[in-house]
């Protein structure tokens, strides 16, 4: 079998849908937030609308890895997108927002497996590594420019940025077509519900009894459910503290803090390896007690630079325990099964830690009350993985 070229038209193709994809998974986002504030939605709605497109990624986390894999990983993701055009459509046609934003996660949640999957059926060898970095460097773009066109173009015209977003979706399906039309990695999957249930359930048992896999595994999953909680307590503090009542600056806030991630991320891709991970423990920890000092600022300037410091103590602390968690799990139930796991387990913290936050905000709790307790709180749950992965490594 020959090397395949990195830059082949089905990996052009792949790069171009990712790019048109997350760009308007980030940007509908914030044209949403804006829409139902016209609406005069009540403030916690904005988080429970998180909620409705985090659900499906627990409820089809059974099933996604099968769907991506029971036909060519294209096509998947061709009708991945679709769903999420189709969401989209629906806020546009302003039938219903809530609804629109499930079936965007809905796509989203089938969409992921196939994207990640079909790396290794178009390219091999070193060329895989380039590959997954091409993507990733994609997706950061993608967020970024996403994130800023969301809010930018809804404070010009909300129904403009919708639309803008219908018009991504469509040209990530477009570009999903002019993917070559692979084989299905599996001919023999059936789909029974119970027995897919089972074999699921039978994976979480054998990662959950695992003390490293999980302290590990409730390490990142405490990460991804402050990220989405940050982004909500962004949104609430600019107003309240700032009095800045656009739709621009939260976006810019967010960018800022995805710019400190992958400063992070770089950080710890030269500072910790496998060997030596829990040094990237006490940068979580730091990260909780930066989000209470960001929440107590009232300056532009010293917000800006404490938001980068929190995003790169969080790429520090995240990319090291991927890797373990990665590595744990490959020996345990195989690659493709930890990553489904890991999803399960990212998306109900998100979904636990939205709720809590949903609640504070119905309940009338101010968001400087929200953001000090929030950071305390997750401080202290990241020393407690922590004190577990050094117990566990002394044995």
């Amino acid at each position: 079998m020959s090397k395949q070229p990195l830059l082949s038209v089905g990996m052009a193709a792949t790069m171009l849908a990712q790019f048109f994809s997350a760009f308007a998974d980030n940007a509908i986002f914030f044209a949403i937030l804006a829409f139902i504030k016209q609406l005069h939605y009540p403030e916690w709605s904005q988080s429970a609308l998180q909620i409705g497109f985090v659900i499906p990624f627990i409820l089809l986390s059974p099933f996604v890895g099968q769907f991506a894999d029971s036909m060519s990983k294209g096509k998947a993701m061709m009708i991945a997108n679709g769903v999420k055009l189709l969401g989209a459509a629906i806020i546009c046609l302003n039938i219903n927002p809530f609804l629109g934003y499930f079936l965007v996660g809905v796509g989203a949640a089938g969409y992921s497996p196939a994207k990640y999957g079909i790396l290794g059926e178009l390219t091999s060898g070193d060329n895989l590594v380039k590959a997954n970095g091409l993507i990733e460097a994609s997706t950061i773009a993608a967020i970024l420019l996403g994130s800023l066109a969301g809010g930018h173009i809804a404070d010009l015209d909300i129904t403009l940025a919708l639309l803008t977003c219908v018009v991504m979706y469509g040209l990530a399906v477009i570009a999903n077509i002019f993917i070559p039309k692979l084989p299905a990695a599996r001919q023999d999957i059936e789909w029974k519900l119970i027995s897919m249930i089972k074999d699921f359930a039978k994976t979480i048992k054998i990662i959950f009894n695992n003390k490293q896999a999980l302290y590990t595994l409730l390490g990142t999953s405490l990460f991804w459910g402050a990220g989405i909680t940050l982004r909500f307590l962004l949104i609430s503090w600019v107003p309240i503290v700032l009095g800045i009542t656009d739709n621009s600056t939260p976006t810019n806030l967010n960018a800022v803090v995805a710019i400190g991630i992958v400063i992070g991320a770089a950080l710890a891709s030269a500072l910790v390896s496998i060997s030596n991970t829990l040094r990237c423990i006490p940068a979580g920890i730091l990260m909780g007690f930066a989000v209470i000092a960001f929440t107590l600022q009232s300056n532009m300037i010293s917000s800006y630079i404490l938001l980068v410091v929190i995003g790169a103590l969080g790429g520090y602390f995240l990319v090291p325990l991927n890797a373990l968690i990665q590595k744990i799990g490959k020996e345990l139930v195989g690659a493709g099964s930890v990553i489904s796991i890991q999803n399960l387990s990212e998306y109900s913290a998100m979904m636990i830690m939205l709720s809590a936050y949903t609640l504070a905000v119905a309940c009338g709790l101010s968001v400087i009350t929200i953001g000090v307790g929030f950071g305390m709180l997750f401080a202290i749950l990241i020393a407690f993985v922590w004190l577990g992965l050094k117990s566990h490594a002394k044995h």
